[in-house]
């Protein structure tokens, strides 16, 4: 029996191409059984994200026609082959192992990805899809994954904008954002995120400040926060505890002599005002106040570089893990002798082509 993945992810497929096998995880279960009839497989794990779908499975000879198996998925005729990876044994295996890691994601050392392979993989469990083979390949996987998190310092830093506006937030607040306001000055998609990123992590309360009330009233709604008018941002900053400004207006729009009159009504508050608009929405003299503390595009961006940099000095540590992990369960596997690469699964008719469609349901 030969163990093996095939794939596509964000390295090798344009977006275009990749959310035309986006799967909902309520179909895996019918999709993976498709799979394993269709591309007698005795065991099989799918394996799909908004950055890549992958096929983990078992077989006694390796499918040539894997491409087959893909538009299956898609529901049509499209050709994936020039986009498809293969992977056997061992490199299937450690590949697996990798991206359970977050190594092989677009944000090295990402977490969210570890969650994902084990829904997938308990998902093919229930569904009495996979065997002593794969469940033995996922647990060491998962396994890996603490791994790599526990003695490797992979995953530390913030590594995009808004989830470092979230960092220095809580340097300031003590790690503790459950009881601040966030506003949010203009329509920005970065200063979007930076809020989003806030809210998540505990902020109270969203202010939005517009000059479009449409626009004002459609993002409040989305933070379940309070819309008001852009003329009464002052007043407004005065109850906030962080500000995130992304106007794209061309001159500044918050000055130091304005933001000096309301710190009295802040009672000594911390003020965090985090500039991500080009060009710059505060002056920059206002860092020259008593408790205000004023990040630019700049900040936070060298802020990313410096983490990205640490985490990529981390990766032969966590390639250290992979490969020993690696060796020691294909021990435990004992493969069976290597099959001449020119034979080919015979796909079943019927089950598979057949019943794809009513799987896309």
């Amino acid at each position: 029996m030969k163990i093996f993945v095939a794939g596509l992810s964000y390295k090798t497929t344009p977006v275009e191409v990749r959310e035309r096998l986006v799967l909902h995880r309520s179909r895996l279960p019918c999709c993976g059984c498709r799979l394993k009839l269709g591309g007698n497989l005795s065991e099989v794990v799918l394996l799909s994200t908004c950055n890549r779908v992958e096929i983990y499975g078992v077989t006694p000879r390796l499918n040539g026609n894997v491409n087959e198996l893909f538009r299956q998925l898609s529901g049509s005729d499209f050709d994936f082959s020039p986009y498809l990876y293969v992977k056997e044994g061992e490199e299937a295996v450690s590949h697996l192992f990798s991206v359970a890691g977050g190594l092989d994601s677009m944000v090295l050392g990402e977490t969210e990805i570890t969650g994902q392979v084990k829904h997938a993989f308990l998902t093919a469990q229930a569904a009495k899809l996979t065997g002593k083979t794969l469940n033995r390949v996922f647990q060491g996987a998962l396994q890996v994954a603490k791994e790599i998190r526990t003695k490797t310092g992979i995953g530390r830093g913030a590594t995009s904008v808004g989830s470092v506006a979230v960092e220095l937030a809580e340097k300031v607040f003590a790690g503790d954002l459950s009881d601040k306001t966030v506003m949010i000055l203009g329509a920005g998609k970065m200063g979007e995120a930076c809020v989003r990123h806030l809210t998540k992590r505990g902020a109270r309360s969203v202010l939005v400040a517009n000059r479009s009330p449409e626009r004002a009233q459609l993002l409040a709604a989305e933070f379940g926060g309070r819309a008001l008018p852009f003329e009464e941002r002052m007043k407004a900053l005065a109850e906030a505890d962080i500000l995130v400004s992304s106007t794209g207006c061309p001159t500044t729009v918050l000055h130091k002599d304005e933001i000096a009159e309301i710190l009295p009504a802040r009672r000594n508050r911390p003020l965090i005002l985090i500039d991500i608009a080009v060009p710059r929405d505060i002056a920059a003299d206002v860092e020259q106040l008593d408790n205000v503390y004023l990040y630019n595009i700049d900040h936070l961006q060298t802020i990313v570089r410096e983490n990205s940099r640490q985490r990529e000095q981390e990766l032969s540590k966590c390639n250290g893990i992979i490969a020993r992990r690696t060796e020691v369960l294909m021990a435990k596997i004992q493969p069976a002798p290597e099959k001449r690469h020119d034979e080919e699964v015979e796909l079943l008719p019927g089950w598979f082509f057949g019943g794809a469609a009513a799987c896309r349901s």
